[in-house]
């Protein structure tokens, strides 16, 4: 038995569970399941659980326009890796040399997300800020 719910999406122009009992993706109401004329009702099946993320830890070896950098992984390969929201919201910031950890999807090897700068020894902590502020 098939059904179709408030806010399932259908992937593809025609999928053939929905052309084989006579209802177009166009006349698909939002608000409740939908009968076809053989009596069945429809249901888009549930996608599949997230993939899991590899962490990998590499070097930044160059700075790229728009936030990007060209990291040399440990097993030698490069791959092109923006900055993770958390790190552009605490401004770290990151140069060449750089010892970092990525998150790679499986699906995409040549991509990935900078996920935590390692401190470079001798590295004490965070530059004391200046008081802007005239009294």
């Amino acid at each position: 038995m098939l059904n179709i719910h408030l806010g399932d999406v259908v992937r593809g122009s025609n999928p053939p569970f929905v052309s084989s009992i006579g209802i177009t993706l166009a006349r698909i109401p939002t608000a409740h399941s939908v009968t076809g004329e053989a009596g069945q009702t429809l249901r888009i099946p549930k996608p599949l659980a997230k993939e899991e993320l590899l962490t990998i830890e590499g070097f930044i070896e160059e700075i790229l326009p728009d936030g990007r950098f060209a990291v040399r992984l440990d097993n030698e390969h490069k791959i092109i890796a923006y900055t993770a929201g958390k790190m552009r919201k605490f401004r770290i910031r990151s140069v060449v040399g750089d010892r970092v950890h990525l998150e790679m999807t499986p699906y995409d090897l040549t991509k990935g997300r900078i996920v935590f700068r390692e401190r470079a020894p001798g590295q004490v902590g965070p530059a004391k800020r200046r008081n802007n502020f005239r009294k």
